[in-house]
């Protein structure tokens, strides 16, 4: 699904006003173990928060989509560095990570309508030294 594939290809090039602009106005996001927020503008602090703590590249990529193309799933790995400590989490130092990462959508015309994140937070935790 080329929604998906633009996505990801967006978030690597970290151009966050173009990944912004695949969002449905009315986006869920279902972090990883924690929130449900909803609407672009926290997709935006969300961004803003992960930019600031961890320098992330999706890699291996693979989407699947359902027959009428309401719905997407992507495997992939996430490469990265914990830069500066994210709040609840374990000191930051630069640490570098390998993770292997679930996503599932929604789409609603034409744009990312839900997106829920799913990671081994244990595994990562282990990859930082926490």
């Amino acid at each position: 699904m080329k929604l998906i594939h633009d996505y990801y290809r967006i978030f690597n090039a970290g151009d966050r006003p173009a990944l912004l602009a695949l969002l449905h106005p009315d986006i869920v996001h279902e972090i990883n173990e924690g929130a449900v927020e909803r609407g672009v503008e926290a997709f935006r602090a969300f961004l803003g928060r992960m930019d600031r703590c961890y320098r992330e590249q999706v890699e291996d990529l693979v989407v699947f989509s359902g027959p009428d193309g309401s719905r997407a799933a992507a495997e992939f790995y996430i490469n990265g560095q914990y830069l500066v400590t994210d709040e609840g989490l374990p000191p930051a130092n630069g640490q570098k990570y390998r993770l292997r990462v679930g996503a599932f959508f929604e789409i609603k015309d034409g744009k990312v309508a839900r997106v829920t994140n799913y990671y081994n937070l244990a595994e990562w935790m282990r990859l930082v030294g926490a």
